[in-house]
């Protein structure tokens, strides 16, 4: 418990898409704090299990076949959105559920520095909006944490790389492809002083939308072989996402991929499954256009840097999905510049959150780094525009910070009443790049009232931006001539004025949270997370474990495809029998245990004739499971 912290301490969390991870510093160095298995990593999956369990990572991950009504990936999208997130018959908002996932990162920060007061640097992609930032920093207020600064994920990148390559200057290009964003930043460096000359990328691009062409890939083969959309089948369309990501990640060191789906949906009381071969060029024909749109974003960056290609001196991947082949080809390509392979792409954001959580703290104040970053928006008002013949036209945007400005910034701005007489003005907030409003993303609006009654002439109204280091901003409009004054918080726009529900919405997730027995990924005895009743677990201990020494007993000749394909449909027809037991009836479930254990005996015997019949009995139940 002697950690070197000066007062309550720092965290760093990457709350990603895919995979987050929470990270603290120790020895000058950024370290990620490990679950009790080992794994940095936490998948970013929640479950509620049927026994109003709350279950996190790799438990939860599994469960997205079984249970897809009770469990939900990626939520990171839906930030700063009002959609509703019904799991389990429940409602949740999206930062409720990315709360259940910080959860677990306090949970660790616990057992390293004891309960208590911790503060939280959590990263979000440099091209979220005003809305998503708010959502993400209520997020780690639900959870526990004091949120005191949030940063861009490819900032938090560079800082993890700059920490250790301060004598290294140039501009660095850092690439950030993730499970659900694209961010791309061009940094430069100089004795210890890391600066973001500019920043672009897609909140709504990533390896997700990977997945998916690869998922409506399969469902056109399945649908052209058998005329049925498994995309209809909610239990079906999670067994092609799940499947779809590790062909992916497979294609990414194989340049062909085998799948085999014994049973992916039902069609007139028949099981419907899929066997295809994919390869690496059918997946990159797939993804080209989503990579291509990425490499036009980095050359507007390099532009909004005021920089040419050749001005770059390395590049930076980040994010699991810069594993693809096609991202290092298609930069190296363009850049003409090979790309680093010295950084972890899965951890240096969580890495960056922790220096700037230990620069914060003052315990890297001895480093020599220093860090800037930019407004990845311009952010301005809604104004009328001043047509031909005096006529006017509203509606048109008059930015007041400018897209890749250096935070933390004020900026001040006059403007004037339109119309003689006028005591009240709207101050309409938007941020984007169009010349007019309705293109760009409303961030708020609020009255300015007290402007004196003036019938001689036009009343100045002065507009102040502040924004933080946060990336929230402050309006601030005052009357020139009276100095009547208001003002309108931004990040405390949504749901923070009602502080009893935000105190509601605390204690529901903690009492959820704290539902005995509690289980997250870390648990290696899975009876405290249980998706059975606590007697089935005598007969679940007879089902077989691991399916690869299964191959040890089944000796055919190269030659035989035929039993050996047998052979493997039923081995990944027993993994979908035990995914499926979850969500069965215990009668059921009994029933299916005992065909697995036969289906097991089968594969070990090398009889191809009752293999054959096995795995026909096991279809039949699988089906009635269905309904």
């Amino acid at each position: 418990m002697n950690q070197e912290h000066t007062s309550r301490p720092v965290v760093g969390i990457d709350l990603g898409t895919t995979n987050s991870a929470i990270g603290y510093i120790r020895g000058g160095k950024p370290k990620l704090i490990a679950a009790t298995n080992g794994q940095s990593l936490l998948p970013s999956v929640v479950l509620i299990d049927p026994k109003g369990t709350v279950i996190v990572g790799q438990n939860a991950k599994d469960a997205l076949v079984a249970m897809p009504d009770r469990s939900i990936a990626a939520v990171k999208r839906k930030m700063g959105s009002n959609e509703e997130i019904v799991l389990a018959g429940q409602t949740f908002t999206p930062e409720e559920i990315s709360a259940f996932i910080l959860k677990e990162m306090k949970r660790r920060a616990d057992e390293l520095y004891g309960e208590g007061e911790i503060e939280a640097v959590i990263t979000v992609p440099a091209y979220f909006t005003d809305e998503q930032r708010r959502a993400t920093k209520r997020a780690g207020e639900l959870a526990g944490f004091m949120v005191e600064r949030i940063i861009n994920e490819p900032t938090a990148a560079a800082l993890s790389f700059g920490l250790d390559h301060l004598q290294e200057d140039g501009n660095f290009l850092v690439y950030d492809l993730g499970g659900g964003t694209f961010d791309v930043s061009i940094v430069e460096m100089f004795s210890g002083v890391l600066e973001v000359k500019a920043s672009s990328g897609d909140r709504m691009l990533g390896g997700e939308d990977f997945d998916w062409r690869l998922v409506n890939w399969f469902a056109e083969q399945i649908l052209a072989e058998h005329g049925i959309d498994p995309r209809l089948d909610i239990r079906g369309k999670a067994m092609l996402k799940e499947e779809a990501e590790r062909v992916k990640i497979a294609l990414s060191t194989e340049n062909t991929v085998s799948v085999s789906l014994p049973l992916v949906t039902v069609k007139d009381n028949h099981p419907v499954g899929l066997a295809v071969e994919v390869t690496r060029s059918q997946f990159v024909a797939l993804i080209e256009d989503l990579i291509a749109q990425t490499m036009e974003r980095m050359s507007e960056v390099i532009k909004d840097a005021e920089l040419s290609v050749k001005d770059i001196d390395e590049v930076l991947l980040v994010g699991g999905s810069t594993r693809i082949p096609l991202v290092r080809d298609t930069i190296s390509a363009l850049l003409g510049i090979v790309p680093r392979s010295d950084v972890h792409p899965d951890e240096a954001v969580a890495l960056g959150a922790a220096v700037q959580a230990g620069l914060k703290s003052g315990l890297l104040s001895e480093s020599g780094l220093i860090a800037t970053d930019v407004a990845p928006f311009s952010m301005g008002i809604a104004v009328l525009a001043e047509k031909s013949g005096g006529r006017t036209r509203p509606g048109e945007f008059s930015p007041i910070i400018g897209r890749n400005t250096v935070i933390p910034v004020t900026r001040s701005q006059k403007f004037y009443t339109s119309a003689l007489g006028q005591t009240a003005v709207a101050i309409e907030v938007y941020q984007g790049e169009h010349e007019w409003v309705k293109y760009n993303h409303r961030l708020g609006e609020f009255m300015m009232e007290g402007i004196p009654e003036n019938w001689k002439g036009q009343e100045a109204v002065e507009v102040t931006f502040r924004y933080n280091l946060n990336g929230i901003l402050e309006v601030t409009a005052r009357s020139v001539s009276s100095g009547e004054e208001m003002s309108i918080t931004l990040q405390d726009a949504l749901n923070r004025n009602n502080r009893r529900e935000f105190e509601e919405s605390v204690q529901r997730l903690q009492e959820l949270w704290e539902n005995v027995p509690q289980a997250s990924e870390d648990d290696e005895n899975l009876e405290d997370a249980s998706l059975f009743d606590p007697e089935d677990w005598d007969l679940l201990s007879d089902i077989p474990g691991d399916l690869d020494e299964l191959d040890e007993n089944w000796d055919v000749s190269e030659d035989d495809e035929a039993p050996t394909m047998l052979h493997e449909d039923g081995k990944l027809l027993m993994q979908q029998a035990r995914k499926t037991l979850a969500g069965m009836e215990s009668g059921q479930q009994a029933k299916l245990i005992d065909t697995i254990q036969e289906l097991e005996q089968a594969l070990q015997e090398e009889d191809v004739d009752k293999l054959k019949h096995v795995m026909e009995r096991v279809t039949d139940l699988l089906i009635d499971a269905e309904f």
